[in-house]
């Protein structure tokens, strides 16, 4: 049978869709039967007789693959068919009756031949059209899962080693930061050149006549009278017998407090001022929160509510002391007992070096702090720190921030000198409290003691005598009092060596008094009732041998010039207007021209001296002298 239809492409399957014209029916050999339609390659294509169901071969194209078994490629009348009954394969009596039934020609009916399903063709007959084989698998390669299997094969990093270095404190240089410049230098005039002379004097020449005539008019002028030409800086100062105040310093938080200016000092360049904040009149509030403040006076737009450096400390702060070369560095004794040292120039972390509390700390108030330069070498220092529970102790910095006891010194009661007429000590009594510290600018060893006893001693720091006392202490204590002098009325709250004499210094105590004494008697060579209050710190004037100042209790700073009057001062000036007491004061040792003053009201005032209390006179260290002699004798 021949059917026309047109020629189509090999599925994926290896068939072919649609109808093929002349197409024969391979048959494999060596394929398994299996359950067919159609006949053999010999047999009659037409159909089954009595049926209208008309099959037609397709060739295999692809003999080696599995044959398409899509059911669209068998279904549909064929487009001319020859006439014959239907077959009907639900109701016709002998497909039913003879399921193996063949239709085509052949040696006669097998099981599974024929039109009906069957296991397979029967001997003699030809294989069918349609069958079921099982092949083996075929392995192809994969390109896509290689591919994948590249690409997604895991990295390890390869980068470099990465080199690292340490970057903290590798600084070969250390600066301070504060600032020290110099007084400036007056600008030297420049000249013009010797190209310039001839055209500059043509000019002068030319305008000469004009200037002179300009000038005449001005002479004539009333345009400036009533006024007068001060060639002195204008400021915004207050005067007070030839004193002015520049500044008036302080911190509002500490003043929100109500704490007291305990102590100021000035640092080794003399642009910087430092106080304490504490409280000095009354109650145990060493557990208070208390400041260390710092101004720098040099510094453009200067805040004088708003200090260049503050730090907090747990205890009240009852005294500082700026280092003698380290602009920086000040020291300060706390009421606890414990000794500090910080670095201003660092107020976060400012904290250099500390006592701690242990055995060797002071256990009463530290009153006064005092730097020394050690005996071999010069350009160290050590700090020497006094208090009331009657020891002088020395400590130098050591590793991881601690100040470590050197030396230490003990009052006694048993080992002060009788040389003078002394109050009987209470009994149980054994330490004599110290309140007040002061060094001979002549003598490194030599020192001046104030006590709570209200008497002076001379002390020495050479002295080998051991203190009697049971102190606990890591180092054996000594005994430095050498001589005692006559006492204040009460006690002794500053005292200071004169800056020009070897023998003189001067004592200020809650009786009111300053006295004047020479370390070679025990009677002062002069005293002085100020006030009817307390004085709270006397100082020399470190530029005038017979000036020096006084803070009382009355509110006010006295300035004394023996060559003017040894009886009442040349000026006395008002700090305080509530009479509010001043508390401590320094001359600045390189601007000698300031002076600090701190009060109780929490302001550190600083005042300018004029030249009458700055300029030394002819002959003043002759008349200090003098003065010496004739009252010792």
């Amino acid at each position: 049978m021949e059917t026309a239809g047109r020629r189509a492409r090999p599925n994926s399957r290896g068939w072919r869709r649609g109808k093929v014209r002349g197409a024969q029916n391979p048959r494999r050999p060596d394929s398994d039967p299996g359950p067919h339609l159609g006949w053999g390659p010999d047999s009659d294509p037409s159909p089954c007789p009595g049926s209208s169901l008309h099959l037609r071969p397709l060739p295999h194209p692809y003999p080696d693959q599995e044959p398409n078994l899509d059911p669209g490629l068998y279904q549909g009348p064929s487009p001319d068919p020859e006439p014959g009954p239907d077959l009907d394969l639900d109701t016709d009596p002998d497909l039913i009756s003879n399921p193996g039934r063949d239709f085509g020609p052949g040696p006669g009916p097998g099981p599974g031949t024929g039109c009906g399903p069957g296991p397979g063709p029967g001997p003699g007959q030809a294989p069918g059209m349609l069958r079921d084989e099982t092949l083996d698998g075929a392995t192809v390669p994969s390109l896509w899962r290689g591919s994948l299997d590249i690409r997604s094969e895991p990295k390890s990093c390869q980068t470099a080693s990465i080199s690292t270095s340490e970057s903290a404190c590798q600084a070969r240089e250390q600066v301070d930061a504060e600032v020290q410049t110099d007084p400036p230098s007056p600008m030297a005039l420049r000249y013009a050149s010797q190209q310039d002379i001839p055209g500059l004097a043509s000019f002068l020449h030319r305008v000469e006549n004009r200037i002179i005539r300009e000038l005449d008019k001005n002479w004539q002028s009333h345009a400036f009278d009533g006024f007068e030409v001060n060639w002195t800086e204008q400021q915004q100062t207050v005067r007070r017998g030839g004193v002015t105040c520049q500044h008036t310093l302080c911190y509002p938080l500490a003043q929100a407090q109500k704490l007291q200016v305990t102590s100021v000092s000035w640092n080794a360049t003399g642009s910087v001022v430092a106080c304490s904040y504490g409280r000095l009149d009354d109650g145990d509030w060493s557990t208070e929160k208390s400041f260390v403040c710092t101004w720098n006076l040099d510094r453009r737009g200067l805040n004088p509510r708003q200090p260049s450096a503050v730090v907090e400390v747990p205890s009240s702060v009852m005294c500082l002391a700026f280092h003698p070369t380290q602009p920086s560095h000040v020291a300060g004794g706390l009421y606890s007992g414990e000794v500090l040292v910080w670095d201003m120039s660092r107020p976060e972390d400012s904290l250099l070096w500390r006592t701690g509390m242990t055995d060797d700390t002071h256990t009463d108030p530290v009153y006064q702090v005092a730097w020394l330069p050690e005996p071999r070498h010069s350009h160290r220092f050590q700090l020497l720190s006094v208090s009331t529970d009657g020891k002088v102790l020395l400590w130098q910095a050591a590793g991881s921030g601690q100040l470590q006891l050197t030396e230490g010194f003990a009052l006694v009661v048993q080992q002060i000198p009788r040389n003078t007429k002394l109050k009987k000590p209470t009994r149980g009594e054994t330490e004599v409290g110290v309140t007040a510290l002061a060094f001979s600018s002549f003598d490194p060893s030599l020192f001046i003691l104030g006590t709570e006893g209200g008497f002076p001693l001379k002390c020495s720091t050479a002295v080998e005598v051991a203190a009697l006392t049971r102190m606990p202490s890591s180092l054996p204590l000594r005994a430095p009092a050498q001589f005692t002098f006559s006492p204040h009325g009460g006690p002794i709250y500053s005292v200071s060596c004169s800056p020009f004499h070897r023998n003189l210094f001067l004592s200020a105590g809650t009786d009111g008094h300053i006295h004047l004494y020479s370390m070679l008697q025990a009677q002062p060579l002069m005293s002085l009732q100020l006030s009817h209050k307390y004085l709270f710190s006397v100082r020399w004037s470190p530029v005038r041998p017979l000036v020096f100042a006084a803070a009382s209790g009355e509110g006010d700073i006295q300035l004394f010039d023996l060559r003017k009057s040894s009886q009442k001062p040349t000026v006395s000036i008002k700090q305080t207007p509530d009479e509010s007491p001043v508390y401590c004061l320094e001359f600045n040792l390189q601007q000698t021209h300031l002076l600090a003053a701190g009060d109780a009201k929490g302001v550190v005032k600083i005042w300018q001296l004029s030249t009458e209390f700055t300029e030394q006179a002819s002959r003043e260290t002759e008349d200090l002298d003098q003065l010496a002699m004739e009252v010792a004798s």
